[in-house]
């Protein structure tokens, strides 16, 4: 018998993402955005709208805010 291998675990959970496995991308992606908006739609607007860049001022001159900060 030939083993096929699923882009999902045995059972969907819905305390945890979607696991990507490597195929059907397609199905995957619109599985992490369901469970993103569902878990705060907040969040995938953050994500989908990914214009804010923190910025600070050093020596008179603005720079993209270290990662760390």
């Amino acid at each position: 018998m030939v083993a096929k291998k699923l882009p999902y675990a045995k059972g969907s959970s819905i305390n945890r993402p979607p696991v990507f496995s490597g195929v059907n991308y397609q199905f995957w992606k619109v599985r992490m955005k369901i469970f993103i908006n569902s878990t705060d739609c907040e969040i995938w607007n953050s994500i989908f709208n990914v214009s804010f860049v923190p910025l600070t001022v050093v020596n008179g001159v603005t720079v993209e805010k270290p990662f760390g900060e």
